[in-house]
């Protein structure tokens, strides 16, 4: 699927994705461990309840899909929303401190994985925080059926988002495995970007 293919699945499917996730679980508590009060940039925000609501009030949920971010409007109304492309962030660079990224990677083809982490250094201040889904192993597919329509998955594995994240500029603090939105236990990542 190309990038606009996968942008029209996201609009097709997001109501039910947001209907058949768990607001609650153990993957939205890693969010209260950001440090201080951040202003966090979501990435990949779709409704918001997941992640956008219990992030501080000043951060800003980004999606690629228009019908994610009318989802996110009237769940988190008062949040600052954008549409846009997570290989080319419309966001200042040194804008935020942190970056938040469930779930949404993956949907990015695995040639393009360095693009999204330098967007992400490039976004964020020295010393902030990307907290992300790693990849449980290597994969590049459409899954037909998924949530009613059909989604495209792509990652280089575990080690390699590893890598590609180190390769632009952030060192991995720890990795923790969450219970995610429909059920099953993911890893996260908290990695900082080098700097002062």
């Amino acid at each position: 699927m190309d990038r606009n293919e996968v942008r029209h699945a996201w609009d097709s499917v997001s109501e039910t994705y947001a209907e058949r996730r768990d607001p609650t679980g153990s993957d939205a508590a890693l969010l209260e461990r950001l440090p201080g009060a951040p202003t966090v940039l979501d990435v990949g925000c779709g409704d918001g309840a997941r992640t956008l609501a219990n992030l501080p009030p000043n951060s800003v949920g980004l999606d690629f899909s228009r019908a994610g971010l009318d989802l996110a409007a009237e769940t988190v109304p008062d949040s600052r929303l954008v549409q846009g492309d997570m290989t080319a962030l419309p966001v200042a660079t040194d804008g935020v401190d942190a970056v938040t990224a469930y779930h949404a990677v993956f949907h990015v083809p695995q040639d393009q994985h360095p693009t999204v982490y330098r967007e992400f250094a490039r976004v964020l201040r020295p010393g902030g925080t990307v907290l992300m889904t790693l990849p449980s192993g290597q994969f590049e597919t459409v899954r037909r059926g998924w949530m009613g329509g059909s989604m495209f998955f792509s990652a280089p594995g575990r080690r390699a988002t590893l890598d590609q994240l180190a390769d632009a500029g952030f060192t991995e603090t720890e990795t923790v495995t969450a219970t995610d939105p429909l059920g099953s236990d993911s890893e996260f990542v908290f990695a900082t970007l080098d700097g002062d």
